[in-house]
């Protein structure tokens, strides 16, 4: 997987990999012609007393030398350049597949394995592909070249590489058999410990609140200790392994001064031959340490190749069609017609036979028990998930064969749980309508009921906004996220459940200014608290995924038994009278 997803995106770094390699091929050239410089400054210069020989083949080594820093100078820097570029396509590769899944894929995944794939997987992609352009590629010509010129120098003495090669190849092949196993699994218990931190950091004050502190702390330890272990397991290993791999060379060394000195002694070899293979040998042994250096780097990059992958390769459940129609007209209608959904892998359908009209110009809202699919309407009209059966229409044409962009271009949701981004007050208004004027924007934090405490706060429209609106209240939040999706002024706003932490009386003038600012629009209000949708024109009852009632409140309250009861457990029979 490794090296298809590397052949997906190298293409594009063609050049700078040719590069690469041709300052490879000149840096190995010059390593392995220098053991031969020296072998004749000792034949030639040292054993004869030639000085001027020593001293033209010396600066000559000397230049050599200069020569392998600048490229190898210029290696690191074109390594690098490729390394980086593919770690930034693969980010962004990552980062829009992301943003087309739908609600289904963000489940399969969770959001702290998609953080990590993001990051540290790509960050190993990023090290291997850096160090493997260095060392996998120069590590082979060394030790071929390194053979080559051993053999040149004396072919017995080169008989000792058919026992130190192999015994080298068996450890390193006993150490990719027990390391690449363990290192996929550290990637996943990495996944874990990002998951159970997210979730503690997240969830804090609800921590503290249920005094939950110690028994959260042993959670996150017990994750800790899993990819602690694991890493110790990895580490056990290469422990092992390179204390063997230096043995072998140490003796390599041994063997090669023993037989080569027997060979010197009778007058076989001569002593700056006996030098020049004892370098060939060691560079031979290095090239082989180097490539098992690589392999620390090759497991981690192939499992996170693999998660990258999936994450590459993962078809979205909702997609745009191949070719997406348009509406004949900007209705700014929202129709159900028979609308049956499941969530995957639940026991029975959230929604069944759903048949409504929300009509431009109208406020529809929607109301029933938990779990009755109230929110489920709100995502199936942005197409988080969609229908398994039925048709839901959007300016009269199935949203299915929309693409998805026009049709959030028509939408203007308010979601549950409202979010803030990083930034300014005006940042987060104008995130739906860049252009948006200054008026425009006072406009809808009026309607919003969010003027007054905007205007206080330092900067007002300039005044920062941490991320997730963490700076502000929970009420002001959800104020500023309905006067964001009133500065967009879509034709259909959809406002889920987003009014729960308002207190009655704001809440009451904000339905009021959202009425009349909103009066050609379609509005879809999902609500909880009957107070809230009193006065919409027609009331969606739903009860386990069915609609029960549907008509305006007095008309329910006649007809409705269900809607009858929600009302008077939250206003009391007299009230509801």
């Amino acid at each position: 997987m490794l090296l298809t997803l590397l052949r997906r995106h190298l293409p594009h770094y063609t050049l700078q990999v040719g590069i690469v390699l041709v300052l490879l091929l000149v840096q190995s050239i010059a390593n392995l012609y220098l053991p031969n410089l020296n072998a004749e400054i000792i034949n030639n210069g040292v054993a004869t007393g030639d000085t001027a020989y020593i001293v033209r083949t010396g600066s000559l080594m000397l230049a050599v030398t200069l020569v392998l820093a600048l490229v190898a100078v210029a290696t690191a820097y074109m390594a690098s350049r490729v390394a980086q570029g593919v770690g930034r396509d693969l980010r962004g590769s990552l980062f829009t597949r992301v943003l087309s899944f739908s609600a289904r894929e963000m489940d399969h995944f969770g959001t702290p394995s998609l953080i990590t794939r993001n990051t540290n997987d790509v960050q190993q992609i990023q090290m291997f592909l850096q160090i493997g352009l260095m060392l996998l590629v120069s590590a082979p010509i060394m030790a071929i070249g390194g053979v080559i010129m051993a053999l040149h120098e004396d072919v017995h003495l080169s008989l000792l590489l058919v026992v130190i090669v192999p015994l080298m190849a068996a450890v390193v092949a006993v150490l990719l058999s027990q390391a690449v196993p363990l290192f996929r699994v550290m990637q996943v218990r990495l996944d874990r410990v990002t998951q159970v931190l997210r979730e503690q950091i997240m969830g804090v004050r609800v921590i503290r609140a249920f005094v939950r502190v110690e028994p959260e702390a042993e959670r996150f330890e017990r994750a800790n200790a899993d990819l602690t272990g694991t890493a110790l397991r990895v580490n056990r290993i290469f422990a092992a392994a390179f204390p063997m791999l230096m043995g072998i060379m140490n003796l390599s060394t041994v063997a090669v001064l023993y037989f080569g000195g027997r060979l010197v002694d009778s007058g076989d070899m001569p002593i700056g031959n006996l030098t020049a293979f004892l370098m060939y040998i060691m560079q031979i042994l290095m090239a082989v340490l180097m490539a098992v250096g690589m392999v620390i780097f090759v497991p981690r990059a192939e499992a996170s190749a693999e998660r990258i992958a999936d994450v590459l390769d993962t078809v979205p459940a909702v997609t745009d069609p191949a070719r997406p129609r348009e509406p004949t007209g900007a209705t700014g209608a929202v129709t159900f017609r028979d609308v049956t959904f499941g969530y995957p892998h639940g026991d029975r359908p959230v929604l069944q036979d759903v048949t409504f009209e929300l009509r431009p110009g109208e406020t529809m809202a929607v109301i029933g028990g938990t779990g009755s699919g109230k929110s489920t309407l709100v995502k199936l009209v942005t197409r988080a998930f969609d229908v398994s059966g039925g048709v839901l229409e959007v300016d009269g044409l199935d949203v299915r064969e929309q693409s998805r962009e026009r049709l959030w271009s028509r939408l203007g949701l308010v979601p549950q749980q409202a979010y803030l981004f990083q930034g300014t007050v005006a940042d987060n208004l104008r995130f739906g309508r860049a252009d948006a004027s200054e008026a425009e924007l006072w406009h809808a934090l009026e309607v919003a009921q969010a003027s007054d405490f905007v205007a206080a706060m330092p900067g007002a429209l300039d005044a920062p906004i941490d991320q997730g609106g963490t700076n502000v209240s929970g009420g002001q939040r959800q104020r500023l996220a309905i006067a964001r999706a009133l500065v967009k002024r879509p034709d259909i706003y959809l406002f889920d459940d987003c009014f729960s932490a308002l207190d009655a009386t704001t809440d009451a003038r904000l339905r009021a200014a959202l009425r009349a600012d909103t009066a050609g629009a379609a509005v879809l209000i999902v609500a909880q608290r009957v107070s809230t949708i009193l006065h919409a024109d027609r009331i969606v009852v739903l009860d386990e995924g069915r609609i029960v009632g549907l008509g305006p409140h007095a008309e329910l309250m006649r007809t409705c038994e269900p809607y009858r009861e929600i009302v008077e457990s939250q206003l009391g029979e007299a009230a509801a009278a």
